[in-house]
């Protein structure tokens, strides 16, 4: 088929209805437009015309839909079961075939395109062969817009000039591992300290070591394996705990605790089911999971009740090296726990003076929550900035500052870096003898390719992103959260997990050398990335001032949760509690130049000031009932 798109062609775009992955192909048309071309998503009736085109009815509506809307090419959506995709898009090419809509057989379809997982995609591809291009989700903006078809000169300048900061990392990636860097790296020696691998040892006295002998970032990793026997999973992850002490490589074991383990950890579990991760349910299983793992720092995750009883469990059993709190999430506002979110905001801040007392670092699990529900960056940033300022405080003496990049999968790299400075740059200001910051930068959860050798160049090419975060400061980042290069596709071993290390630390280390030697085009002096901290900055200021002056108590759970169900922070793809956070999921997001913005129906930005105003409005006049039914603001 004719896939080149011209001048004057339109695109439609499919997801099935059933499918609430949508954020791509915003993205996707977003550049599109950029372009210059004409773009349609279909709505709710053709979506389900196309997954049933044989039908009469729904093959007239999509044969009305192509025609009215002059499509020319046409792109088909879906991030559900491989094989149920493949065979949708192979029934739905079949169709406009034998209807006489596709240009072989003399009708206006000239393109076709279509995304899934990868299994999907390869059974599309081997089905289809060139009559569809295929896409897996691991093509930068520019990639896919040249296997759509778009000329390069109707590519616009600030998408080729974002490509450029994207394939030089890359290429640098690609470098590195040609060159064997990784193979070179050697386990650290942490040790000198008296603290060292006892229940003494802190992530602060660890910290402090490798600043003093000029060592590389802290290496931690989420570990944690799935088996649908308890007692054989846990046996494993101990296994797994003394092959990664022995390596050396990992600093920090993140357990990757089970749903239950965090929600009903002692109790009998009988028939609910484990959604995944490592089964711990008992204080013995932690303190032989604590022994196996010498001389790793080791942390796990908050329950989601009986927080404060279990954050003491955890600091008792495991030393825990620090806490994670995700203030509105892990509720039922997500189905993570069995809160409301004002009482999950009650128990954190509970959890907060807890951990001023004891001087436990405390990570704000927050940001990215918002931006996997398609929030804004303004709102990404001001989530962050409200949990530190609130620990401050509350007396917390250390905050962990985990930046999710890649997230959303849309977001450029440049904005990447913008997000970062902004956040970072707010969390510095509150730096003071009683207030320390640790950045921990990581990768996004759905960043990398399943292709894993593409997988490994990514991993190496988001760790040199890491370091252009703070790239003056020789200790930043003190801590990297390694996601391992095999999440697109299976959980990671200790060897995948040991071989992730060495790539991250390879990465920082011979990417730091090259911008020594000027190797390196300095992104952070380009006019674009100054103008996107200005306006991000701006924004955050903005949101933040505003919160303070419609809520005077904004620093507390009830603040917080009112900040929250005002619609101040828009969350639209809230699939819990969406009818009490109404104002929150009422606003409209899209990917724009590679940002994430609320937009109205035209898709065009919202003035911060306007939806503040809105928000404001909201939250000066509403009443806001509690749980019960009852006013109380």
């Amino acid at each position: 088929m004719q896939n080149q798109v011209l001048k004057g062609h339109v695109i439609g775009l499919v997801h099935p209805e059933i499918d609430a992955h949508t954020l791509g192909l915003s993205s996707i048309a977003q550049l599109l437009e950029d372009c210059g071309f004409g773009v349609v998503i279909a709505g709710e009736d053709v979506s389900e015309a196309c997954q049933k085109p044989r039908a009469p009815n729904n093959l007239s509506l999509l044969r009305t839909w192509l025609q009215d809307n002059r499509i020319r090419h046409l792109g088909f959506s879906y991030r559900l079961d491989p094989s149920a995709g493949a065979q949708a898009f192979g029934l739905l090419v079949h169709v406009l075939r034998e209807n006489g809509l596709l240009a072989e057989t003399g009708g206006p379809v000239r393109g076709l395109f279509f995304a899934g997982l990868p299994d999907a995609a390869a059974k599309v591809r081997s089905e289809h062969g060139d009559r569809a291009v295929v896409f897996m989700g691991d093509e930068t903006p520019q990639e896919t817009l040249l296997r759509i078809g778009v000329p390069p000169s109707q590519i616009p300048i600030e998408i080729a000039s974002q490509e450029h900061y994207e394939k030089a990392r890359l290429d640098f990636g690609k470098r590195l591992l040609a060159w064997g860097m990784p193979d070179r790296i050697k386990p650290i020696d942490w040790s000198g300290y008296p603290e060292f691998g006892t229940r003494a040892d802190s992530l602060i006295a660890r910290l402090r070591q490798g600043k003093r002998l000029g060592l590389p970032p802290l290496m931690r990793a989420h570990v944690g394996p799935y088996l649908p026997d308890r007692e054989k999973a846990v046996r494993e992850f101990l296994s797994w705990c003394l092959r990664l002490g022995e390596g050396g490589y990992l600093d920090v074991l993140s357990i990757g605790t089970s749903q239950l383990t965090q929600s009903r950890f002692g109790e009998d579990w009988g028939g609910y089911p484990n959604g995944g991760g490592v089964p711990i349910n008992s204080e013995e299983e932690y303190c032989r999971v604590y022994e196996a793992s010498r001389p790793m720092l080791v942390r796990t995750y908050a329950g989601t009740s009986r927080l404060l009883e279990l954050a003491q469990m955890h600091d008792r059993v495991l030393n825990n090296a620090w806490h994670a709190l995700s203030f509105w999430w892990f509720s039922q506002i997500d189905g993570r726990g069995p809160n409301s979110v004002l009482q999950n905001l009650r128990d954190h801040f509970e959890v907060l003076r807890y951990l001023s007392r004891t001087g436990k670092p405390f990570e704000p699990n927050i940001p990215h929550h918002f931006a996997f529900r398609g929030s804004d960056d303004a709102t990404y940033v001001a989530s962050a900035v409200l949990a530190a300022r609130c620990a401050k405080r509350l007396g917390v003496k250390v905050l962990v500052l985990q930046n999710m990049l890649n997230t959303p999968k849309s977001t450029w790299g440049i904005q990447d870096l913008a997000k970062a400075r902004v956040m970072l740059g707010s969390m510095r200001e509150l730096q003071d003898g009683r207030f320390q910051v640790v950045y921990q930068p990581r990768a996004g959860l759905d960043y990398f390719s399943p292709d894993l050798e593409k997988a490994k160049v990514q991993l190496a090419a988001v760790s040199a992103l890491m370091d252009d975060v703070e790239p003056y400061n020789p200790n930043s980042p003190e801590v990297v959260h390694v996601v391992s290069y095999s999440e697109g596709t299976a959980l990671a071993d200790p060897d995948v997990i040991n071989e992730s290390i060495r790539i991250t630390r390879a990465s920082i280390e011979e990417y730091r050398k090259e911008k020594a030697r000027g190797l390196v085009d300095d992104v952070l002096r380009s006019e674009d990335q100054a103008n996107r901290v200005a306006e991000l900055n701006e924004e955050v200021d903005s949101m933040l001032a505003a919160m303070e002056k419609a809520i005077p108590d904004l620093y507390t759970p009830e603040g917080l949760y009112k900040a929250f169900w005002a619609g101040f922070m828009p969350t639209p793809h809230l699939w819990e509690c969406r009818e009490e956070f109404a104002h929150a999921v009422s606003w409209r997001t899209r990917p724009i130049r590679g940002s994430m913005k609320v937009v109205d129906r035209d898709n065009r930005p919202v003035p911060i000031r306007q939806r503040l105003e809105i928000a404001s409005e909201i939250a000066a006049t509403a009443s806001l009932p509690d749980q019960r039914g009852t006013v109380w603001f």
